[in-house]
């Protein structure tokens, strides 16, 4: 895999392929941007599916995980629905304690590998987000390399041969893989103002675990993270992406 640097000049995210599989830990990662971009390409035809790591049952200190895990998973799926992803997946990991291991890289490619994806699109893994702030979910810093090693792993008939016997036969067919709100961002994806509007309505439809966050302003969050990653690419409106070629 190649990696493209926080040095290279802004350029877009190529959009010449027909299906995404988006990756992230918790239900309201995607909703932090790159949501806005799942919009954008439900509305050029493109097949979006959301797998979630985990159900976000540890996410809101209010409910206890197995009266949160519900509220969660419903809100995601009305997320999905805001940006046009036609399926919301859930594996069954633990929210807050995500290890890097085989039983996630196995998941992980047998997920590649049933839906077939040619892009794959998840959430910052850096020990930072875009514009500092604090250390990033231990979630997140788990799942980026598990989910990169997990392409290579859906590719390789000899790693996880078992997956083969459930009919979930190797698949290579992965170009990139693109993090949104890296720190080393070096692609775009322009935006509509329709696009950041389903963004930013996905983003609203977390509104159990919204609420539950001291002082955070969602409705002028995306527009402003959108115009300025719209400046630093050149365009009015943009998310960004780090990305990594297969």
């Amino acid at each position: 895999m190649t990696e493209t640097t926080e040095k290279s000049a802004p350029r877009p995210l190529p959009e010449d392929w027909d299906r995404v599989l988006a990756v992230v830990a918790h239900p309201d990662d995607l909703e932090f941007g790159s949501s806005s971009a799942l919009a954008r390409w439900t509305g050029q035809g493109k097949d979006v599916v959301e797998l979630l790591v985990t159900k976000g049952e540890a996410g809101i200190d209010g409910l206890a995980p197995e009266e949160c895990a519900p509220v969660r998973m419903a809100e995601q799926r009305a997320s999905a629905a805001a940006v046009g992803a036609a399926t919301v997946e859930f594996l069954d990991f633990p929210d807050g304690t995500l290890e890097y291991g085989l039983p996630l890289r196995r998941a992980l490619a047998a997920a590649i590998r049933r839906h077939r994806p040619e892009a794959v699109v998840s959430i910052n893994f850096r020990e930072q987000f875009a514009g500092g702030g604090g250390f990033n979910h231990a979630d997140h810093r788990v799942l980026g390399p598990a989910l990169l090693d997990a392409v290579r792993d859906a590719a390789n008939r000899w790693v996880f041969p078992d997956l083969a016997q459930e009919g979930l036969t190797p698949w290579s067919g992965v170009r990139f893989v693109a993090f949104g709100a890296s720190p080393r961002a070096a692609h775009y994806v322009e935006l509509s103002e329709a696009d950041l509007a389903a963004g930013v309505a996905s983003l609203d439809a977390h509104a159990v675990y919204l609420a539950a966050l001291d002082g955070f302003d969602q409705r002028s969050f995306l527009p402003e993270a959108a115009a300025r990653a719209g400046s630093w690419a050149g365009v009015p409106l943009a998310t960004a992406f780090e990305v990594f070629e297969v």
